[in-house]
């Protein structure tokens, strides 16, 4: 062998990105032979002293058997690099069909999860993925054309840039809780999705205190020219603020029926009884109690639902919904 004698290589945190790295580091010099440590660092993403630990650690792997004509060989100094055997491993590695179909499954997820992430630079990834393994799995030759333009890619484009710079940011939003539109200055932490639904995770200047914010609710974005300052760390296991009831809020009584129970997963409605006690009927009305921020917002909810939601106090909300109900069955005339 003709190399430097070998020492130990350090520990590395980034050991998945350090195996990656040896792997492609092969067929990378047999395609550049007598390229410069400094040079060949340059290209894959590290310093010329990494490249030589890497080296020393490549030069003693090989085959099973590791006898001296199934280890790789190099010659190498930092002004000069060769691969003189390769054992085999003269190609990239390929993803195989599973691999690849589990990333463009991962990927085509992430693009449904609308501001989560540039959409457009998923779908040059899924493009590169699909060439990569041809027709290996089933999957068209060409990449599905683009999708059409959200209206709403430009504000979360620059909730996006306000996370990757740390950047305060001004939003317009739609509290669906409070039926109503707010201007609001955050100081962003991340993103994240809950329940399929994609939320900036910030402090919000107006409720001092760090809140969620559905990216698609976000009708407006602007970037501010200052850093995002939070106050404090927050503990993300309590960070679902937006699932909180506040205590500033109404909270009403209400009673559903047992087809709607879906209702208590999207709405801030908590069932009165422990699920371990409730009634074993199952014909048996749902008891829960249900925040909101509107009366107006209230009234409407309550009405989409005919009757199957029914309010248990709130007399001046019960009174509205069945006026409104009246209203509405005037309106049929005789044919009711």
């Amino acid at each position: 062998m003709t190399g430097p004698a070998g020492s130990k290589a350090p520990a590395s945190s980034g050991v998945p990105s350090r195996l990656s790295r040896l792997l492609a580091m092969v067929p990378y010099f047999l395609a550049h032979p007598g390229i410069s440590a400094a040079d060949a660092a340059a290209d894959l993403g590290t310093t010329p002293a990494q490249v030589m630990t890497d080296l020393n650690q490549l030069w003693m792997c090989g085959l099973p058997g590791y006898s001296p004509g199934d280890l790789i060989d190099l010659a190498f100094t930092e002004e000069s690099i060769e691969v003189t055997f390769s054992a085999g491993m003269d190609r990239p590695l390929r993803l195989t069909a599973t691999e690849a179909s589990v990333l463009l499954v991962a990927l085509r997820a992430l693009i449904d999860m609308q501001g989560l992430l540039d959409t457009a630079a998923a779908q040059r990834a899924i493009a590169k993925v699909e060439k990569a393994v041809g027709t290996s799995i089933a999957i068209t030759d060409e990449p599905a054309p683009p999708e059409p333009a959200d209206a709403s890619a430009g504000p979360m484009s620059t909730v996006r840039d306000a996370v990757r710079l740390t950047r305060a940011v001004s939003i317009r939003y739609y509290s669906a809780s409070r039926d109503a539109v707010s201007e609001r200055v955050v100081d962003p932490v991340r993103i994240q999705v809950v329940d399929g639904a994609s939320y900036l995770e910030g402090w919000c200047r107006e409720s001092e205190g760090i809140r969620l914010f559905r990216l698609d609710r976000i009708d407006d974005a602007r970037l501010l020219d200052e850093k995002a300052v939070v106050p404090a760390s927050p503990d993300s296991g309590a960070t679902l603020a937006l699932f909180n009831a506040d205590p500033q809020l109404p909270t009403a009584e209400i009673e559903i029926d047992p087809s709607l129970a879906w209702v208590m997963e999207y709405y801030l409605i908590d069932p009165v009884a422990d699920p371990e006690h409730a009634s074993p009927d199952p014909d048996a009305p749902i008891a829960a109690t249900m925040t909101y921020g509107s009366p107006d917002w209230f009234t409407r909810f309550l009405l989409g639902f005919g009757g199957r939601i029914r309010l248990q106090n709130e007399p001046d909300v019960a009174r509205d919904v069945a006026d409104r109900a009246r209203a509405a069955l005037r309106a049929y005339g005789d044919d009711v």
